[in-house]
């Protein structure tokens, strides 16, 4: 069986079931009370992992939690159609499918072959963790115009895959840039 966990030991990134559905913690804060015989609250941001929606709720420190049947899958983007994403899992090399709603915004980063983890919630497939960071090639970006640091020195590209970022200007279309997934940040050229 599953163990449990406390909600006062839930941190930023800890993985929890309730009510037979898995959440990922987005942030946790725990208030004290300062009159005696008070409780402590714990107001965790939390994330379920199989509608993607973002809510807070408040559970006192000693609410018990079950670890969630979560595991990490290492898979590749294979490719898109009308009815989701496809990737085949590197461990059993079966096809796994994601839909829309599953995908979030992970399409403005993958291209066919990245490299990614899936999540599965008791053996299906219910969500993706992109990597921290994705090489996409520029598609296309204005050339910079000598001396046209006016506007803090960045301009739109249009990268591969559709996504619109702000560049510095020296970037130039060919290019392969590393973007941030979680942010969707410029953070370096390849």
């Amino acid at each position: 069986m599953a163990g449990l966990v406390e909600a006062i030991h839930v941190k930023r990134k800890d993985l929890f079931e309730m009510e037979n559905v898995p959440y990922a913690c987005l942030d946790s804060d725990i208030s004290t009370p300062t009159a005696r015989g008070g409780q402590t609250l714990v107001r965790l941001k939390m994330r379920n992992l199989l509608t993607q929606a973002v809510f807070e709720r408040t559970f006192k420190a000693q609410d018990k939690f079950k670890e969630p049947d979560l595991v990490l899958v290492p898979a590749s983007y294979l490719y898109r159609d009308s009815d989701g994403a496809y990737f085949l899992d590197q461990e059993s090399f079966e096809t796994l499918s994601l839909t829309d709603a599953q995908l979030g915004d992970a399409m403005d980063y993958l291209i066919e072959g990245t490299m990614l983890q899936i999540h599965k919630y008791n053996g299906n497939p219910i969500g993706l963790q992109l990597p921290i960071f994705v090489e996409l090639e520029v598609a296309y970006t204005e050339p910079a115009v000598r001396g046209d640091t006016s506007g803090g020195g960045t301009k739109i590209a249009r990268l591969e895959t559709g996504l619109e970022i702000k560049v510095p200007l020296f970037v130039k279309e060919g290019e392969k840039l590393k973007v941030a997934t979680e942010t969707g940040d410029f953070a370096g050229r390849v």
